[in-house]
């Protein structure tokens, strides 16, 4: 808890530096946006096979988990357990990435939206690969 809330002082010392104002409240397409993109980058960064490599030194390698997913275990003993569990939990990793991408949209907007666009995109083609998977197992019966 200590680590996100120096985490956060510092983006919120970013903003204040900066001197952007912020919005009175959030535009609904960005809460959208940043919900799709911070669930696909959650999970991109938790669950990936790409980015196991990332979170090896925390973890131990189990199984495959679902479509393009990893289950791994997190390492027991010292400072590593607590990077393990955030490392291996994309609802842990969720408050950061929401934190990140918020931070982002009020200092590079333009940029962030862009990331998060193609996050978003990703989602899109994640869930459209899967509905196509499961009607393929249906009309083939398999």
């Amino acid at each position: 808890m200590a680590g996100f809330a120096a985490y956060t002082a510092a983006w919120a010392t970013a903003v204040r530096l900066r001197g952007r104002p912020l919005p009175d409240r959030p535009e609904p397409w960005d809460v959208v946006l940043t919900s799709v993109a911070t669930f696909r980058l959650s999970r991109l960064l938790t669950k990936a096979p790409v980015t196991s490599p990332l979170r090896a030194p925390f973890t131990r390698y189990v199984a495959p988990q679902g479509p393009a997913e990893l289950h791994e275990e997190v390492q027991t003993g010292g400072g590593t357990h607590a990077v393990g569990e955030l490392a291996t939990c994309p609802f842990c990793m969720s408050v950061w990435v929401a934190s990140t991408l918020t931070a982002g949209q009020l200092l590079w907007p333009r940029e962030t939206r862009t990331a998060m666009g193609a996050l978003a995109a990703l989602a899109g083609a994640d869930a459209l690969q899967l509905a196509y998977s499961a009607l393929m197992d249906k009309t083939t019966g398999e």
